[in-house]
């Protein structure tokens, strides 16, 4: 882990247990499970959705964008911090909460759209009745 990384990881730990991957050419931050922020070319970058997006964009976060196959630039829902965050924990707390209340968010509207498991007797046809003991018949 380079020393970026390892920074990043110290400012989100307050939040619970920080867990980092590969992906993308860049790295996902994970905490207490959720997916809340990325580092990609040397920055971080916190998730933000529809009820966070403004107060980082009213603090002047650039969001995370990327360049697709067509020369066009995709912005996602991931906007670095203000760079006094990097100082300390606890300058870093407010935002880091405000990203992992956005993944909580995400989570549990995911869970939410699952579609209900089957199961598994019953997948692929309508699970069946156990068969019936057979008995010889009593003699009288």
């Amino acid at each position: 882990m380079d020393a970026f990384t390892e920074l990043c990881v110290e400012l989100l730990s307050p939040l619970g247990p920080v867990r980092v991957r590969r992906m993308f050419g860049g790295q996902g931050i994970y905490v207490d499970g959720l997916f809340m922020a990325l580092i990609a070319d040397g920055q971080l970058f916190l998730k933000a959705d529809e009820l966070t997006r403004e107060r980082f964009v009213a603090a002047g976060c650039p969001p995370f964008t990327y360049p697709t196959k067509d020369g066009e630039r995709m912005v996602m829902s991931y906007f670095r911090p203000p760079d006094e965050t990097l100082e300390s924990p606890p300058l870093m707390r407010p935002w880091a909460r405000l990203a992992f209340e956005a993944a909580l968010r995400a989570a549990n509207a995911k869970a939410r759209k699952a579609p209900a498991r089957r199961p598994a007797s019953g997948i692929g046809s309508a699970a069946k009745e156990p068969a019936a003991k057979k008995t010889a018949p009593r003699a009288r």
